[in-house]
């Protein structure tokens, strides 16, 4: 893969990247219970990479490479499915500075799991000048859940992508 940033040493460190822990991961149900058998799709983030050039006294300019999994269980009903997420820009641990929201597809033709890599470019940091280093602001990703799918996740409840299948 060709990266859209050059390689050249960079002016300043890249801000941090994280997945927020408590959006890393979805369960769609289909149904009035939270069992096995009203699942219809799951996703989970697993991975995130950031790459940010500096330009004289521009903001950053980053491009994210971030990993998915994605499942489809007993309730799913389709094999393609939109997952949405978003990209947050912050400054270190506190304020949102912008929000970007995304969609990715998933194919389930050749099976129940399907991973996939999505690559983001010209995320923008808005560092004031050039004396601002990257270091003082986070970039963070997550799904773009429902109160009841996040109330979910922070309850410690999933399941795995492949789970019930035989594999």
């Amino acid at each position: 893969m060709t990266r859209a940033l050059d390689s050249r040493q960079n002016a300043g460190p890249c801000p941090p990247v994280a997945i927020l822990y408590d959006a890393s991961r979805i369960v769609e149900l289909d149904g009035d219970s939270a069992s096995y058998t009203d699942i219809a799709y799951t996703g989970e983030m697993t991975n995130v990479e950031l790459f940010c050039r500096y330009v004289e006294d521009e903001p950053l300019r980053a491009e994210i490479e971030l990993d998915f999994a994605f499942g489809k269980g007993p309730k799913g009903t389709s094999n393609q499915h939109t997952y949405n997420y978003w990209v947050a820009v912050t400054r270190r641990s506190s304020k949102v500075l912008a929000k970007q929201y995304f969609s990715v597809d998933a194919n389930f033709a050749g099976g129940k799991v399907d991973g996939h890599q999505e690559v983001i470019q010209d995320i923008i940091i808005p560092r004031a000048d050039s004396t601002i280093s990257g270091a003082n602001f986070e970039v963070v990703v997550g799904f773009d859940l429902t109160e009841e799918q996040l109330a979910f996740n922070r309850e410690g409840r999933r399941y795995r992508l492949d789970a019930g299948s035989g594999s």
